[in-house]
C-alpha cells in the first residue's frame, strides 16, 4: 500500500473538488477562500444541509446500502438487498456531500454518521484493497469479471472523491487510506503492462487525477491516462443487459478520445469521461487531449444541449441524440447529466479561461440542475422534460416526470447533494493577477492578499456590488464575467463611471485597490423572448421566455382555469411584465405575458389530421399568462408545464 501520512495531516484549507497542482497547464486556479452568505444559492444550500443530507442518510439505510456492506464485511446475515452493482457509489457521493457541507460550516457535526460509514467501509474492504459489496457478496469471488456493467472502477472513483473531500476539509486520513488501498489494488490489476481493461462507466479517471493531486503519487495520474488511452479500441465490445445489446458507442469505446468529433452514447458516461480527460490533459500538459475535449464540448453545446442546459435527448440508453434532436416532452435530461456538464465545463474554464464555459455553467446551475430537487430538498427528478402534458401518465419508476423521494437507481439525489455542498468552490478563481468572479452569488471571496465581499440579489436583479475588504499595495485586477445574455450594462468604482472593453466576455478592472472601494456592475435584466435554431424541429416557430440566467415555463396552476397549456399561443409583440413574489415558491420573480387560445379542433374526430385550411387558424381569445422560473415547477401539484410556446 502506498502511504502519504505527511500530506494526510496537512492543516485543512479551503480546497475544493478540483485542486490543481502548480505544474498544471491552466489559465485559472480556484480561489483560495470562498463563502456564499445569502441569496438563492445560500437558501438552496441551507435546505441541502438541513434536509437533503440528513434525509439521504436515512434513505440509504432504508434502501439497504448499509446492510449490503455489512454482508460484505461479514457482520450481518440475510439476503443482499440491491440488484444493481453500483449502489455503494450512492454512499460515497453522500459522504462527499457531507465533507463539502462541513467545509462551508453549513452542516451540524455529522461525526457519528461519518465514523459509522468509514468503519463499515474499512471492515468491508478486503486485504487486497478491493471494495465493492455487490461482487463481494454475489459475485462468487470473481473480481473485475464484468467491466462493462460491474461498475467496480466507477465506485472506486466516487470513493476517491469522497475521501479527498474529507481529507481536504478535516485533515483526517482514514477514508483516504481506504481509497488509496483500493486505488493501489486497481493499479496492480490494470496499471501499465497489466490487464488491458476499462470501466463501462467512466469516473475512475477524474477520481485518480484528484487522488494524485491530493497525495502527489504519480502512479495515480499515469493510471488515469492509461484508462483514457485505452478507450476507443473496442475493449468493451458489445455487452448485453436484460437481453438488450449495447454497442461500443454507448460506452464511448467506438473511437479514441483524440479522434472523436462528437459526443455520443450514454450522456453521463460521456461527460464523466470528458471531465477526466481535461484533468489528465492539464496535469500532463498534453495539448491534443485538451483540444479534443474542447472540440467535443463545442459539439455538445452547439447541437445537443437544451435551453435549460439539460443534456441527453433519448430515454433509450439515457443517451445523446442526433445533432439538433432536442424534443421537449420526451427530453431525458438526467439530473446527473446536468451535474456532469458542470464538472466538464468547470475544468475547461480553469484550463482555458474562456467565458463560454462559465456561461454554460450558469445556465445549467440555474435551470437544468436546480429543477432536479424540490424546494423542500427531499424529492428529486431523475429526468427533466421541458414539457409535461395535461393528464400525463408517469413513466416507469425512476423516469417519472414528477419528483419522488428516492429512486431504485438513486444516483441523482446524492449527486445533487454533493454539487450543492461544494458550490462555493465554483464561484471565483484567480488568474495570477487578481480575482475572477465568474458566477454571481453574494458572499466573501479571496485570493492571496485580495479579498472582496459580493452583495447582490442575482438572479432576481442584475446589480452586483463588489466591495474590497483587503488588497495588496500593488495594482491588481478584479475581473467580472459579462454574461452571454447581458446586452446592456455599466460599471462604476465608488460611484465613478468607468469604461471597460470586454475581452472574450471578461471585464477586467486593473488598479491599486483600497479597502472600502466598491466595484458596481449593473446589468439590465429585462425579460426576453428566445428562439431556437430552426434545425431543432421540435420547437421550430416557438419561443421561450427568459430573464437573466433563468429560463421560465408556464405551469397550468398559474393560468386561467378554462384554458389548457396545449392551446396557448404567445403574443410575441406584447410586453412582458416582471413582478417580485416573495410569497410564491420561496420567493421568485414571475413574468406576465399576453397570449391567445387556439381554436381547438373537434375532439370527437377519430382522426387527428385534416386538410390545410385556406386561411390561418384564428386565435380569438386574449388571455394573460403567467410564467415562473423553470427550476420551481412541480412544487405545488402535478400539473401540465411547458417551456416552449407557439408564437403569433
Amino acid at each position: 500500500m502506498t502511504s502519504h501520512p505527511a500530506l494526510w495531516t496537512e492543516a485543512a484549507e479551503n480546497r475544493g473538488p478540483v485542486q490543481l497542482t502548480p505544474r498544471a497547464a491552466v489559465t485559472l486556479h480556484p480561489a483560495s477562500d470562498a463563502r456564499i452568505t445569502a441569496g438563492l444559492w445560500h437558501e438552496r444550500r441551507a435546505v441541502n444541509a438541513r434536509s437533503s443530507i440528513p434525509d439521504g442518510f436515512e434513505r440509504l439505510r432504508e434502501a439497504g446500502n448499509f446492510h449490503d456492506l455489512r454482508l460484505a464485511a461479514g457482520t450481518a446475515t440475510g439476503e443482499y438487498v440491491n440488484d444493481l452493482p453500483f449502489m455503494d457509489s450512492d454512499l460515497y457521493k453522500w459522504l462527499e456531500a457531507v465533507g463539502w457541507a462541513q467545509s462551508a460550516a453549513e452542516l451540524p457535526d455529522p461525526g457519528t454518521q461519518i465514523d459509522f460509514a468509514v468503519e463499515l467501509l474499512g471492515a468491508a474492504q478486503e486485504p487486497s484493497g478491493y471494495l465493492q459489496s455487490y461482487f463481494q457478496v454475489l459475485g462468487g469471488g470473481e473480481r473485475f469479471s464484468d467491466l462493462a456493467w460491474g461498475h467496480e472502477l466507477y465506485c472506486a472513483g466516487h470513493l476517491i472523491q469522497a475521501a479527498v473531500a474529507h481529507q481536504r476539509v478535516t485533515g483526517r486520513g482514514d477514508l483516504l487510506d481506504i481509497a488509496c488501498r483500493f486505488a493501489d489494488h486497481v493499479d496492480d490489476v490494470f496499471g501499465p503492462g497489466r490487464a488491458r481493461g476499462i470501466c463501462g462507466h467512466p469516473e475512475i479517471e477524474t477520481g485518480l487525477v484528484e487522488l494524485y493531486r491530493c497525495t502527489g503519487e504519480q502512479r495515480y495520474l499515469r493510471l488515469a491516462q492509461e484508462f483514457i488511452d485505452r478507450r476507443g479500441h473496442g475493449l468493451l465490445a458489445t455487452a448485453r443487459q436484460r437481453g438488450r445489446s449495447h454497442g461500443s458507442r454507448y460506452w464511448q469505446d467506438h473511437l479514441p478520445v483524440r479522434d472523436a468529433t462528437e459526443v455520443a452514447g450514454h450522456a453521463v458516461r460521456q461527460l464523466y469521461l470528458l471531465a477526466g480527460v481535461v484533468d489528465v490533459a492539464v496535469e500532463t500538459g498534453e495539448r491534443e487531449l485538451l483540444d479534443a475535449a474542447k472540440r467535443l464540448w463545442e459539439d455538445m453545446a452547439a447541437t445537443k444541449t437544451y435551453l435549460t442546459g439539460g443534456i441527453g435527448a433519448h430515454h433509450t440508453d439515457e443517451a445523446f441524440g442526433d445533432a439538433y434532436e432536442l424534443p421537449s416532452e420526451r427530453a431525458y435530461c438526467e439530473t446527473c447529466a446536468a451535474i456532469g456538464s458542470v464538472m466538464f465545463s468547470w475544468r475547461l474554464l480553469l484550463a482555458t479561461g474562456r467565458t463560454r464555459y462559465a456561461d454554460l455553467i450558469e445556465r445549467t446551475l440555474h435551470n437544468g440542475f436546480l429543477a432536479g430537487v424540490s424546494l423542500s430538498g427531499d424529492e428529486y427528478l431523475y429526468i427533466n422534460p421541458l414539457q409535461v402534458r395535461d393528464g400525463h401518465q408517469p413513466n416507469d419508476g425512476d423516469r417519472d416526470a414528477f419528483r419522488t423521494p428516492w429512486f431504485r437507481c438513486a444516483c441523482c439525489p446524492p449527486n445533487v447533494m454533493r454539487l450543492l455542498a461544494s458550490l462555493h468552490h465554483y464561484v471565483a478563481a484567480t488568474d495570477g493577477s487578481g480575482l475572477v468572479l465568474h458566477q454571481y452569488m453574494p458572499g466573501e471571496y479571496a485570493t492571496g492578499e485580495l479579498a472582496v465581499r459580493v452583495d447582490t440579489t442575482y438572479p432576481w436583479d442584475g446589480t452586483v456590488s463588489v466591495e474590497v475588504i483587503r488588497a495588496p499595495s500593488e495594482r491588481c485586477s478584479l475581473v467580472l464575467r459579462l454574461p452571454q445574455w447581458a446586452d446592456r450594462y455599466q460599471l462604476s468604482v465608488s460611484g465613478e463611471h468607468i469604461d471597460v472593453t470586454p475581452d472574450d466576455g471578461w471585464l477586467r478592472v486593473l488598479r491599486a485597490w483600497q479597502p472600502g472601494d466598491v466595484l458596481r456592475f449593473e446589468m439590465e435584466m429585462a425579460p426576453r423572448l428566445t428562439a431556437a435554431d430552426p434545425r431543432i424541429d421540435a420547437v421550430r416557430e416557438c419561443v421561450a421566455i427568459e430573464r437573466g440566467p433563468l429560463v421560465y415555463c408556464l405551469e397550468q396552476t398559474d393560468q386561467p382555469s378554462d384554458i389548457r397549456l396545449d392551446d396557448v399561443v404567445l403574443d410575441a409583440n406584447a410586453p412582458l411584465h416582471a413582478e417580485h413574489r416573495p410569497d410564491l415558491l420561496g420567493g421568485v420573480v414571475t413574468l406576465t405575458a399576453s397570449g391567445g387560445v387556439r381554436e381547438r379542433p373537434d375532439d370527437r374526430s377519430w382522426w387527428p389530421y385534416r386538410p390545410l385550411p385556406e386561411q390561418p387558424v384564428t386565435v380569438p381569445d386574449e388571455v394573460s399568462i403567467t410564467a415562473i422560473p423553470y427550476y420551481a415547477w412541480g412544487n405545488r401539484d402535478r400539473a401540465a408545464m411547458r417551456v416552449w410556446l407557439p408564437r403569433r
